[in-house]
């Protein structure tokens, strides 16, 4: 893991002022300890763990994901991860369609048709763009890699369940929140939603969430 963004501390001071609730959970979770949003820098780690969490329980995606890390002998590389069959794969806990997914990924990354080093060059919804090209990858996933990998500042995942969750609890709204008060916030957070998702998904959520 690496340390934590540079704009973290001067995204606080913003937000804080910006937002009673806001500057309350960013109190909440300051000290030394504070846990704050960090990165691996791997996109194929992130990607691959990325697919093999969709439509599951954190608890079950932890649990496939050591087998997946163990079939790779703990080296998780697109071409470590090319060499292993569809049913070695599938042995995992991986669905069919899981298994294509990472077979491709690590096929395109290989052939270089996915380039993930374009991405620094692209602003956020071209990457967004981008990434949803690849296999398995929907929009959702694409943010969870724009904001865990590449730490972007302004990602504001409206797709998200515990987003719009912690929305509904911290500011005393209906689930799910109006679509017009989901966007009057990403107005006024940014350009520090990511930050601002962080302390919401806080708010909920005792464990700190890591891609």
């Amino acid at each position: 893991m690496t340390k934590r963004p540079k704009y973290w501390g001067k995204a606080k001071k913003y937000l804080s002022k910006k937002d009673k609730i806001m500057s309350k959970l960013i109190k909440n979770y300051e000290g030394p300890s504070e846990t704050i949003l960090t990165s691996r820098k791997d996109i194929f780690f992130s990607l691959c763990k990325s697919i093999i969490g969709q439509q599951i329980s954190v608890v079950a995606a932890n649990s496939v994901f050591l087998k997946f890390k163990k079939k790779c002998n703990g080296k998780i590389n697109p071409k470590i991860v090319s060499k292993l069959t569809f049913s070695e794969l599938k042995k995992c806990g991986l669905s069919r369609q899981k298994v294509l997914g990472i077979q491709s990924l690590s096929k395109q990354i290989l052939c270089k048709s996915f380039k993930p080093k374009l991405i620094n060059k692209m602003d956020d919804e071209e990457a967004i763009q981008y990434l949803s090209n690849l296999r398995q990858i929907g929009r959702w996933s694409a943010e969870m890699i724009l904001l865990f990998t590449y730490n972007r500042p302004n990602i504001w995942p409206v797709q998200d369940i515990g987003l719009l969750r912690a929305i509904s609890k911290n500011y005393k709204k209906k689930y799910l929140p109006p679509e017009r008060f989901i966007n009057s916030l990403k107005k006024n957070f940014s350009p520090y939603c990511s930050v601002a998702t962080w302390y919401l998904w806080r708010s909920i959520d005792p464990e700190p969430i890591q891609y």
